[in-house]
This record gives structure tokens, sequence and C-alpha cells, in this order.
């Protein structure tokens, strides 16, 4: 009944004024082993960036204090995005994390007043700004009374988005998140913007004026954006072969109420775009790691179809508390681009530190 209620909900909030993809910065994911198993982590998260990815997941740390660092560059650089998270146990049944997220193109020419009043050209008048989104993530996390093994966890999520001197936006969102462990299974459901993201856009009209006069454009409007719900199922299974040699598989399932988009299955109503994660590890110290995610249909200049996988690689090392992950994303391996969404690749480099003094 309850499920019923939401999806019919969300079928409503869908008829309103909400843009797909809104702050979709959010859902590009984050740490070098998240990525390189296809964004693969509501039932298997267990670190720092547990905050991001399911905040139920900070129960399962193993030391005292957890620090993560993250570096990636989008579209052969000209995107940066950059995380950083802290996160704690309080006792044996909780856990907190506070974690910070930025997605940002720098360094943008702004050349509107590059011709002075005579038509010459003034280089020294070009002026450079930035466009950057950001977020912080306060995760909270606390082990079920009721149910051995459920653990539970919240994030509230405060978000900042500035386009230099033009706009700039604010917006508030809660996700919530559980995991459940029985033997060598791991189940997750991670609930993103259950309460509808808010945020809400300003635009600097003086700044803008010039331009949009000059193009015959209406000057905008201060707007309201909703980022309506997005559920994630996801299950794992570990599995160990000897003393040093373990393997854990993993699938999430994406469930979004936006309106149709290009995934596997599709609707109006509610569309689910799946991804599949696997890690092999030797003396929990080298991991190798793989995933496929971001199904695609996309139309070929013949009239035909084509369908898309992306695939994920990374690799890890951990010693001492100290972790160093790598992954390759986005990868393009063949000439017709039939697999890979993009014709570039991202490397993505993390670092983790985790000691209890």
């Amino acid at each position: 009944m309850a499920l019923l209620l939401f999806l019919s909900w969300s079928a409503a909030m869908a008829q309103v004024a909400t843009p797909k993809y809104s702050n979709e910065f959010l859902n590009i994911g984050v740490g070098g082993r998240a990525l390189g198993m296809g964004n693969v982590q509501a039932a298997v998260a267990n670190d720092a960036t547990a905050g991001y990815w399911n905040p139920a997941g900070l129960l399962r740390l193993q030391n005292r204090y957890n620090i993560s660092l993250m570096h990636s560059e989008l579209f052969a650089g000209i995107a940066k995005n950059d995380f950083a998270s802290f996160a704690m146990p309080l006792d044996t049944n909780s856990a907190l994390a506070v974690s910070v997220i930025r997605l940002g193109v720098d360094d943008i020419a702004d050349t509107r007043r590059l011709q002075n009043e005579y038509g010459y050209i003034q280089y020294d008048s070009i002026r450079f700004f930035s466009v950057a989104d950001y977020a912080m993530l306060l995760s909270y996390a606390r082990r079920s009374n009721l149910v051995q093994g459920l653990m539970l966890g919240a994030t509230a999520k405060i978000i900042y988005r500035n386009v230099g001197e033009f706009a700039n936006a604010y917006g508030f969102g809660v996700d919530v998140g559980a995991q459940l462990q029985r033997g060598n299974w791991q189940f997750g459901l991670m609930a993103k913007d259950i309460t509808t993201t808010f945020t809400a856009w300003t635009h600097n009209v003086e700044e803008l004026e010039e331009a949009y006069l000059q193009t015959g454009n209406d000057l905008p409007e201060s707007t309201a954006e909703l980022t309506l719900p997005r559920v994630v199922l996801g299950a794992g299974r570990s599995f160990r072969f000897n003393d040093k040699l373990s393997a854990l598989v993993a699938a999430d399932l994406d469930f979004t109420f936006d309106g149709k988009r290009n995934v596997w299955l599709k609707s109006d109503l509610v569309s689910v775009d799946p991804h599949v994660g696997l890690e092999v590890a030797y003396a929990s110290t080298v991991f190798v790691r793989g995933g496929i995610n971001n199904y695609q249909e996309t139309r070929d200049f013949d009239g035909g179809s084509t369908k898309r996988l992306q695939p994920n690689f990374g690799v890890g090392v951990r010693t001492s508390g100290l972790s160093l992950d790598l992954a390759l994303s986005r990868v393009n391996n063949n000439e017709n681009n039939s697999v890979g969404g993009a014709n570039t690749s991202s490397v993505i480099v993390s670092l983790a530190y985790a000691f209890d003094k």
C-alpha cells in the first residue's frame, strides 16, 4: 500500500514543472572503489564514502577515524570533480560523517566587453569565471533495535550552485538508507531526495541584460527546481576461495520517477537502470575491480539502433590504514562506440586513510 501511494505521489509530482536531471551532479558518483565497480554501492558501501552512497554503511567502519579524498576530471579535463569526507563511529550503535562535493568548470572566458566603443579589440578586458556545483552532506547512521543486522541512516544535503556573477542557487534535501546483512549476503536500500530536493535560483539581471538584449532573448526569472526521488535497491554476495583470495559480486537497480529515461526499462511513470560490479581481493591488500552500467539505446544515422554499455575498471592497494584506489570510467574501446557512453575516458584517483588514534 505504501509503495502504491509513493508511486502515485511521484506520478503527480512528475506533472509539475520539475526538470529532468535536476542536480544531476550529485549522481555522478564518488570514490575510486565505487566508480571502478560501476557505481554499485547501495548494499556494500562501508567506508567514509558511505555518507554519499548509503549512510547506513557508516556502521561498518573498521576504524575510529576515516578520511576519504577523491579527484577526477571529466570531458578531457574540462570539468573537475572533487570529494572529501570525514567519518567516525560514535559508539557501537551509531556513526556520523561530513562530506563535501564540488563539480566545476573553471577559467571560462567572458568576452562580452572584448570590443570597445570604437570597435577595437581589447584583450585586457577579458574576464574569467567559474561554473561550479557544491554540496555538503551531513550523515548519521544507527543500528536497529528491532531487526538484527539492520542498519539505518540519513543524509541531509545542503546545495550551492554558482554561475560566476550571473546566477546562483541554494537547495536542501534529505536521503535515507538501510543495509541488512545475512551471512555472506548484503542488501541495501537508498532513497535519494526522499523529500524532493528544492533548489531556488536567483539571476543577476544587471550582468545578463546586455548579452540577452543583443541576442533578442528574454531575461531569465528567478526559478525553483524540484528534484524528484530516486530509489536504489542493491544486493551483494561475498565469496572466500582460500585464506588469501576473496571476491564480492554486487548489483544495483536505480528507479527514477522524473519521466522516461534512456535506460534498460523505461516508462512515463518509472525508469529502471541496472548496474553490476565485481571486486576481487588478495590478502585484503590488493584489489581488482570491474563494473558495467549506463545502458543506453541510441539511434544510428542509417535509422537503426545501437545498444551501449559503459565498462569501468579499477585497482586498489590498502596497507596500514592507507588506501589508494584508481578507476578508469567512461571507456570507449571500439570505432563504432558500441561500448562506452563517451569518446573520452575519465581517470579517478581516490585516497583514504583510517586510524584509531
